[in-house]
């Protein structure tokens, strides 16, 4: 259980004490700041501590936001500090000299003024308050968060108590909690048409003792339940699966809003909603595809080709955003014409729509389903994906070429890794020379030379032979660090060579299954591939080289592909890349789970995901 000390003289008909303790705290009170050091001392080492002023006035959701929040080591509101495991040696340091500096006994009972925000040096009138700037100046990270409109103070004097209480009457606690429980930058369709009520059952789910994990979990569940509907082929099931779909969808909006709600965020629970996400949107093209085939239409391809797109997208967002969330001079005249742009209300809305995130892509996947035919339904999903691509590429190529940004070698590495290059590239880059062309002209070569034979040619020894080039090709584009202004199009460019192949060289096949077996194949890759992007963005790391190297590098997964296809007949193929797919799936899923599942059982930095919606 956590700590809460607390410091100052106590106030008769404070709740300060019972807010705590609301909120989980085992409260202790201290008389001076040598009592609060000694009273520190006393915590384990791995539980949550906090100091806070019993003169403390407040709404007790300024409390939670400022002490109970897990993503922080150290945090602060005005009043109140906290600090988890990985704060404490910080934390015990500065009360330390601070208990020194005062003689063991001063400052614990002075009086203080009304203080309302964190920062002020002058406002630095109380215990916790002074430990808060001896962080600072000890070049410790403190979370502050905003409070808008809810109070935390620490008032000087009855007159400036009774204000500060009347402020606390003022605002609805309540109501900005549920406000705050929205994620403050996301789609039309989720903004207007889900979070106004999904908030309520966020709430509703929080009452009840439901964690995030369980509602993502349901949302997985319920896409599952939609994709067997739509599989079924039946209009009663594609009705069913566009209503499932949706309700997906509320639960998925409302395991983040019940994360902000309650604070409850994890690792665990941030991989968890991200790889559901992406598994219920595939399954249900899988779901769709299937039910096209019981009505005698084979649209296989088209499921396919939307999972490709729809992936590749999501590389060029994460590619880019690696190689500029740290990069110097990050600025371009394009990125200033933007900012103004969503400066204008009607334009904002616009530009979210166009980008076709989650929300408004499930909405119409799941009308369309209801109303018309799978065929109908992949038709519209992949021109909207190509022009929500073309539209979000275009911007960040113009971005990257006006923009004088210094690379890091973090991101270069992260880049690297992204790029997915397994031991065949890294043979063959250790041995050539590095050439002297930029690395996208490489990928950009690669990228159209394979796909354009094996369209061609179709599965054969000349698709081999271009393979061949291919991996050549990729060794050559990651043989330097990728810290050129378009270097972040490596990766996209190897996806939609490998994804691309696959699909082609199925689809040539022209056996019945080769493409359903593709399907398998290309979700389990863009699985590690995902789960590749998630540790980078977690601050853990790519995956381990033995895991790169088992499962081939995306330049030998595609050269194999294709010696598979040229080797066996079309049925032999057929069940090659069904073999290969389970392969693959049970390696990365296997390592994949072990990883998040440690990651989370070992304490890992909480996270949640307020980035663009996906």
């Amino acid at each position: 259980m956590p700590t809460a000390i607390l410091t100052g003289q106590p106030v008769p008909g404070s709740s300060i004490e019972s807010d705590l303790r609301d909120l989980g705290f085992d409260v202790r009170t201290a008389s001076d700041p040598a009592d609060a050091e000694a009273l520190l001392a006393a915590v384990p080492g791995e539980e949550r501590v906090a100091l806070v002023d019993a003169r403390f006035v407040g709404h007790p959701h300024a409390l939670r936001l400022g002490l109970t929040d897990p993503r922080f080591p150290l945090a602060a509101v005005p009043g109140a500090v906290t600090a988890r495991a990985e704060g404490r040696q910080a934390l015990t340091r500065a009360l330390a000299r601070e208990t020194s500096a005062a003689g063991g006994t001063a400052h614990a009972g002075t009086p203080a003024r009304t203080t309302l925000s964190v920062g002020d040096p002058a406002g630095v009138d109380s215990l916790a308050d002074r430990i808060v700037t001896a962080l600072d100046a000890d070049g410790a990270t403190v979370h502050r968060p905003e409070l808008g409109s809810l109070v935390a103070a620490v008032p000087a004097d009855p007159q400036a108590r009774n204000e500060a209480r009347q402020a606390v009457a003022a605002v609805d606690d309540e109501a900005v909690r549920l406000k705050s429980a929205v994620k403050a930058r996301d789609g039309f369709f989720t903004t207007f048409f889900i979070s106004p009520y999904s908030r309520y059952i966020a709430r509703w789910c929080a009452r009840r003792g439901l964690t995030p994990n369980q509602v993502t979990t349901a949302s997985l569940l319920t896409a599952l339940i939609a994709a067997s509907c739509a599989a079924t082929g039946t209009r009663a099931g594609f009705v069913a699966a566009g209503v499932l779909l949706i309700v997906s969808f509320v639960l998925d909006c409302t395991d983040g809003q019940l994360a902000r709600y309650s604070l409850q965020y994890s690792t665990l629970g941030a991989w968890l909603d991200a790889t559901f996400d992406r598994a219920k949107e595939y399954a249900y093209y899988a779901g769709l595809a299937l039910g096209a085939a019981r009505g005698g239409d084979d649209v296989w391809a088209l499921a396919l080709g939307a999972m490709v797109l729809q992936t590749c997208r999501h590389v060029v967002d994460f590619s880019f955003n690696e190689a500029n969330h740290d990069a110097t001079a990050n600025t371009s005249p394009t990125a200033a014409l933007s900012d103004k742009l969503d400066s204008v209300g009607w334009t904002v809305w616009v530009r979210r729509m166009i980008v076709l995130p989650i929300g408004e892509r499930w909405a119409m996947i799941a009308v369309l389903t209801a109303a018309t035919t799978p065929r109908i339904t992949f038709y519209a999903l992949l021109a909207g994906c190509a022009l929500a691509a073309t539209y979000t590429t275009a911007g960040r190529v113009l971005r990257s070429l006006t923009r004088k940004a210094q690379r890091t070698d973090r991101a270069a590495r992260a880049l690297a890794d992204l790029a997915d290059n397994g031991p065949l590239a890294e043979l063959l880059a250790r041995v050539l020379p590095a050439g002297r062309f930029p690395a996208l002209l490489w990928a950009v070569a690669g990228a159209v030379l394979l796909p354009l034979a094996a369209w061609i040619d179709g599965p054969g020894w000349s698709v081999v032979l271009c393979a061949a080039v291919y991996v050549l090709l990729s060794s050559e584009a990651v043989a330097r660090p990728l810290k050129g202004a378009l270097d972040w199009l490596v990766p996209p460019l190897f996806r939609a060579a490998e994804y691309g192949t696959v699909l082609i060289l199925a689809a040539k096949s022209d056996v019945n299954g080769a493409l359903p077996a593709a399907f398998g194949l290309v979700a389990a890759v863009a699985y590690h591939h995902y789960d590749t992007v998630y540790r980078i963005r977690g601050d853990a790391g790519a995956p381990p080289a033995w895991l790169v190297r088992a499962v081939g590098g995306q330049e030998g997964r595609t050269l194999l592909v294709t010696v598979l296809a040229a080797l066996l007949t079309a049925a032999q193929f057929k069940v090659a890349l069904t073999v290969l797919a389970v392969a693959v799936a049970l390696v990365v899923l296997v390592e994949s789970i072990r990883f998040w599942v440690a990651a989370h059982q070992g304490g890992a930095p909480a996270v949640h995901d307020e980035g663009e919606p996906a």
